[in-house]
């Protein structure tokens, strides 16, 4: 460590993962070339060739001692000043920058949050670090638990952020950075960027050119963006799930590629979750290089051990399964692999935005008891479908929609019928548990979550709102927690191009029906996919990436299940209320109802409540 920081009473430190100039040059933490600025960074600048240019052209930088995106950010602030530099980023990242001239720590994180950033406060001493357990590591760290983060994980099956599972811990918002001047400097977070400026940006200002033209200059970004993403010293790859956003991302991928793309997927021996065979037909018409593997429940039950260590805090989305086995495969053949995320949330593709506004629209119509009433009523044909399908069946004969749409509307019913107005209809949709103090020992209030500005509801129509909230939640809260953590943990860079600035922007003032229209979501992708793959191999409902959760449950995992919500362990870790929790998991082992989603939920915080015990 330098002497200049040590006397200076801070300490950087960084293991790296070396993705771009392999050689000592981009090791960290690294210098400026004046000396006055260190960073500790985290992630890719996809655009730092042209940023290279651009401080060669403007006569900043004379020489470079190597070719890592680092060095460029570095040089960029240096010249431009942080917020400038920035600005003119495009990437994904977290770091720590000391000024040794002012004294001061900037901690920075990237627009949309695909990079982790937690920092607080333990024994006098702030601490910061791109994954949680390395905080665990400081003596005498302060390692008391939320109690309502636990209860707001329990709704979401994430702890939203700013919160994490310990008090004093946090993490930085996407699109901010904290400048501190001391290590007792309290100051609040600034943003550099917003999600939800863009949106008003967006529609402010809606594209209202011809669709095709649209459509054109969509797949320009996109061609853009992925051949920026593309930029690597080790070998590369894609996440091919055979839905339209991977499938799109490969497709350009191949365009720009040389050779052959390595395209990488997982299926089920569940045949009705396997969606294997679609992708494998996709990479065979791309002409990509493609592996799969095909995942059964004693794999499943081979890492949920490895979860709590894995996501370092309470994560509970059960696809972080498949996501972790999917990385470690495709860490085998590659060191970098993109991936279609954030496809859903910038250009509808989510069913909540097909269903839930139309049914709000009629149900908030009818009278609070008849809306009561009917959700009910919609409810009870999902309840009775868990054990036979043939009722769904008949219901979808009798009102003469397609069984795919019966499912999908059942599942907004409860919701319906709990839902007081818009907004509320949306939380009740993300939420696992309506009420997580059913099952909590002692209820706590829910830590506050970050949101959208109050009214912002009057401006957006209720799909982009929903859109803007998963972005600015659910996006950064779930999906890339899910997939950055799994991928991190098998040395696996991830990239997402559907979340580089540049798409989201551009996504956010094309028309609302150039994205939804009708019963179809991702209008303007799907088109564009259809240019370079035929539509017969996508046309096909929506599934998403789940897992046959309630039937492991069931299964090969119920043992392991068992053992961690038995009287005893639940009485251990005191935090849930035996009973209820005992009564919900017998009636999942009864089919009495499908409560895979909640009591996984639970699972994970017993599970990482457990571990967290087993090291302090």
């Amino acid at each position: 460590m330098n002497g200049g920081i040590a006397r200076s009473g801070i300490a950087l430190a960084h293991r790296r993962l070396s993705i771009i100039d392999l050689s000592p040059a981009g090791a960290q933490p690294m210098e400026d070339l004046s000396g006055r600025y260190v960073i500790v960074f985290n992630g890719e600048i996809y655009n730092h060739l042209d940023l290279r240019i651009k401080l060669e052209d403007e006569g900043a930088v004379a020489h470079w001692r190597g070719h890592s995106d680092t060095e460029t950010l570095l040089a960029a602030i240096a010249y431009w000043g942080l917020e400038r530099a920035l600005d003119l980023t495009c990437g994904m990242f977290a770091f720590g920058l000391w000024d040794r001239a002012t004294r001061n720590l900037t901690l920075a994180r990237d627009r949309l949050g695909e990079k982790p950033l937690y920092y607080g406060w333990s024994d006098g001493a702030l601490l910061f670090a791109s994954e949680l357990d390395a905080l665990l590591t400081y003596p005498g760290f302060d390692n008391e638990i939320d109690r309502s983060a636990v209860a707001a994980f329990l709704r979401f099956s994430y702890i939203p952020e700013p919160a994490t599972i310990f008090q004093n811990i946090r993490k930085l918002q996407p699109g901010h950075f904290l400048r501190l001047t001391s290590p007792f400097d309290a100051s609040p977070s600034r943003p550099y960027w917003s999600l939800e400026a863009v949106a008003l940006a967006g529609v402010r200002r809606v594209s209202r050119g011809d669709y095709e033209a649209l459509c054109g200059e969509v797949e320009t970004c996109l061609e853009e963006v992925v051949a920026s993403q593309m930029l690597s010293d080790v070998p590369l790859g894609c996440f091919l799930s055979g839905g339209i956003d991977s499938s799109l991302i490969a497709a350009l991928m191949q365009r720009s590629s040389r050779g052959a793309t390595r395209t990488f997927s997982i299926g089920f021996e569940n045949q009705r979750f396997n969606e294997a065979g679609h992708a494998r037909l996709v990479a065979q018409h791309l002409g990509t290089t493609h592996t799969e593997f095909i995942l059964t429940e004693a794999d499943a039950l081979s890492v949920v051990p490895e979860l709590p260590k894995v996501y370092s805090e309470p994560f509970a989305d059960p696809s972080q399964i498949p996501t972790l086995l999917l990385s470690r495969m495709t860490r085998q053949h590659v060191a970098v692999a993109l991936s279609g995320d954030g496809g859903d949330e910038m250009f509808g593709g989510y069913n909540r935005y097909i269903f839930a506004p139309g049914l709000w629209r009629i149900s908030s119509a009818v009278p609070k008891i008849g809306r009561i009433a009917g959700g009910r009523l919609i409810a009870a044909l999902q309840s009775f479908g868990a054990n036979d399908r043939s009722v769904l069946r008949s219901a979808a004969d009798i009102i003469g929609l397609p069984l795919t749409t019966i499912d999908k509307l059942s599942k907004f019913g409860g919701v319906i019928a709990r839902a007081h107005d818009s907004q509320s209809l949306y939380r009740e949709i993300v939420s696992t548990f309506s009420d997580p103090a059913e099952v909590l020992l002692q209820p706590e209030s829910e830590t506050p979550g970050l949101g959208l500005s109050e009214g912002l509801d009057k401006i957006l129509c209720l799909e982009e709102w929903m859109m803007a909230m998963d972005a600015v939640t659910y996006l950064p809260g779930d999906i890339l927690v899910k997939v950055d953590r799994a991928a991190m943990s098998a040395s696996l860079e991830t990239r997402a191009p559907f979340l580089d600035r540049r798409v989201v922007e551009l996504a956010w003032r094309l028309p609302l029906n150039a994205k939804i229209d009708g019963r179809i979501g991702k209008r303007i992708l799907r088109d564009i996919l259809y240019r370079h793959v035929p539509r017969d191999l996508m046309e096909r409902p929506k599934q998403g990436f789940a897992i046959p959760l309630d039937q492991w449950l069931r299964g090969d995992l119920r043992e392991w299940a068992e053992s961690l919500i038995s009287e005893a362990q639940l009485a251990s870790t005191g935090v849930f209320d035996p009973s209820r929790v005992r009564l919900l998991w017998r009636n999942h082992q009864s089919k009495a109802e499908n409560a895979g989603w909640r009591i996984w939920a639970i699972l994970m915080m017993q599970s990482w409540l457990l571990h967290h015990a087993s090291r302090t």
